[in-house]
């Protein structure tokens, strides 16, 4: 199984937008860097025809160090979730 990295969405982009390796990096920094922006300041973002990204905070939980068996808090963070739009979740089927 292979991951879809930065660099092969910026060769993507490049290829089908036609525009310099360097303004289409420089694309893609920037729409990176406002998502990160956003959900940095708690806020939801949904994109159109893909899905909704958000943030949640979890509580502390305890669980167990699997080494050593011995019990442990985990504790409070926040964290990215991801939701797939109806459109991507049927297109996921299809592929399957």
């Amino acid at each position: 199984m292979t991951a879809l990295t930065k660099a092969d969405i910026i060769e993507e982009l490049h290829v089908k937008m036609g525009l310099s390796r360097k303004v289409t990096a420089q694309l893609v920094d920037d729409l990176l860097e406002v998502i990160k922006g956003t959900l940095a300041k708690g806020e939801s973002v949904k994109v159109s025809g893909f899905g909704n990204f958000e943030v949640r905070d979890k509580k502390p939980r305890r669980g167990r160090n699997p080494r050593t068996s011995e019990e442990i808090t985990i504790s409070a963070r926040r964290v990215v979730s991801f939701k797939p739009c109806g459109a991507m979740r049927q297109a996921l089927k299809r592929s399957s």
